[in-house]
């Protein structure tokens, strides 16, 4: 897959591919990783890529001729890509549309800067916007960052065990179960004996029924969204109500 990022801090996002599984996939061929800096599409000799906005009030935005520059020679680059802006006003950023971006072979990520970018550039050149939250941060590199690595996690042979993407939170619209390692008792905490007996079944039970549950008692809003089996709706209700028998001991 090849990623397109259009920042004014190359360098910031450059650090994303040079460790853990975004640089073993960089290193693998399975992610293409290019920077382009819009200012180097200006023209003056200060090489201006900001410029205060029409109406006044705080801040300033990045000019439109230079990074309208950069961006049509980026999609001479790489032309079927969707471009992807980065700002809080885009669509919130969740692993179905992670899962999405990494069944295509292009992207191209924008990230503002400043106040953000004029709206005549989203309307003329960009396909989404995107948001890592309801939150304000200083620009798009940080949130470029963040998509770049769930995405290459989901790319084919990019982590060390085929099914770890499929076990990770939001994969099947739940929250993880817990998970332990040894030794297999810390400070009189043990670990669950299901996950020591070895009976495949029981573990996947388990595991099954920690993740329904520990979405019911996190993240109610997850399981409005889905619509449980017979198998997984029984394993909630067993969760739930030895949840509440321990709370009334």
């Amino acid at each position: 897959m090849r990623i397109d990022v259009i920042t004014l801090f190359p360098d910031m996002v450059r650090t994303v591919v040079e460790h853990g599984v975004v640089s073993r996939a960089a290193n693998q061929g399975l992610l293409e990783l290019k920077l382009w800096n819009p200012r180097d599409y200006t023209v003056d000799k200060h090489r201006t890529v900001d410029d205060r906005p029409y109406g006044g009030g705080p801040g300033m935005l990045m000019k439109v001729e230079p990074l309208r520059a950069c961006i049509r020679d980026v999609r001479q680059h790489n032309p079927d890509a969707k471009l992807v802006y980065l700002s809080p006003q885009g669509k919130l950023l969740q692993q179905g549309l992670i899962n999405q971006a990494a069944q295509q072979a292009n992207l191209i990520l924008l990230c503002g800067r400043y106040e953000g970018i004029d709206e005549r550039l989203i309307q003329l050149e960009v396909d989404e916007e995107w948001s890592i939250g309801d939150y304000v941060i200083s620009g798009g590199e940080l949130a470029a960052m963040i998509c770049i690595d769930a995405i290459t996690r989901q790319l084919p042979g990019a982590l060390g065990h085929e099914d770890s993407a499929q076990l990770d939170s939001f994969t099947n619209g739940l929250l993880d179960c817990p998970h332990y390692t040894r030794p297999e008792q810390v400070e009189g905490l043990k670990v669950p004996q299901v996950l020591l007996d070895g009976h495949h079944q029981q573990i996947t039970d388990w595991r099954d029924k920690q993740a329904l549950g520990r979405t019911w008692q996190r993240r109610p809003d997850l399981l409005q969204q889905l619509e449980l089996d017979s198998r997984q709706q029984a394993l909630l209700d067993e969760f739930i109500a030895e949840t509440r028998a321990s709370r009334s001991n």
